[in-house]
């Protein structure tokens, strides 16, 4: 089956796919990039398929990349308005991935980096029906005061953030930590020391041991 977004796939070695785990890449990257990280975790985590789907569009700043929503204009109704564009396209997809390989919303495992982490904290908790989990890196909460009305499922979530991070300031873990815990939505962080915008292999490990719990209980 063609999706609706032109994806990277790599599926199990014995094809027999029992979760999912759906990654989204950061601004201007793609789903070759972020792939990388199933190098170490699909050894560990077997009938498991991974999704790997490229942004909604094209980067301005990286032609050869993509991105989840427009950030050209510093106006946070923009911002706010474009990102949930991509979460009806988001939520398009993965009912396409659940039709595909007959899974269920608890049987996927949402993650995403920087500009994915933010789609994926917004999609656990707007969805009708939980995910199994969300594990964010290096990402926030884009519209405090919007999400907060439309929260439908309380997802469980990870995130992970350094502590050097230049892109996403570090306070923002903090920020979404408060935000979820008032909402009560089960969340665990983890501050990684010296770490800037990136997913070093300490984070990679610790979203892997997250997942697994969750996915194989």
């Amino acid at each position: 089956m063609k999706f609706s977004l032109d994806t990277k796939i790599i599926k199990p070695e014995n094809s027999n796919i029992k979760n999912a785990v759906i990654l989204l890449h950061g601004y201007g990257g793609d789903g070759n990039d972020i792939s990388a990280v199933t190098l170490n975790w699909k050894r560990f985590l077997p009938e498991t398929i991974f999704i790997c789907p490229d942004g909604i569009e094209k980067c301005p700043i990286n032609p050869n990349g993509f991105q989840w929503f427009d950030l050209d204009k510093d106006d946070p109704v923009y911002i706010l308005e474009e990102s949930i564009k991509a979460e009806k396209k988001l939520n398009f997809f993965i009912n396409e991935i659940k039709s595909e390989y007959n899974l269920n919303n608890s049987k996927i495992c949402i993650s995403g980096f920087s500009q994915g982490c933010m789609m994926s904290v917004n999609l656990g908790l707007t969805s009708e029906e939980k995910f199994n989990c969300i594990v964010g890196f290096s990402g926030k909460i884009i519209d405090k005061e919007n999400i907060s009305k439309r929260i439908k499922s309380k997802t469980k979530m990870l995130l992970i953030h350094g502590d050097q991070d230049d892109v996403v300031p570090p306070n923002r873990l903090l920020e979404a930590k408060d935000f979820l815990m008032r909402h009560k939505v089960n969340v665990k962080t983890k501050m990684i020391k010296n770490c800037g915008h990136h997913i070093p292999i300490e984070a990679s490990s610790i979203a892997l041991n997250y997942i697994k719990k969750n996915l194989y209980i």
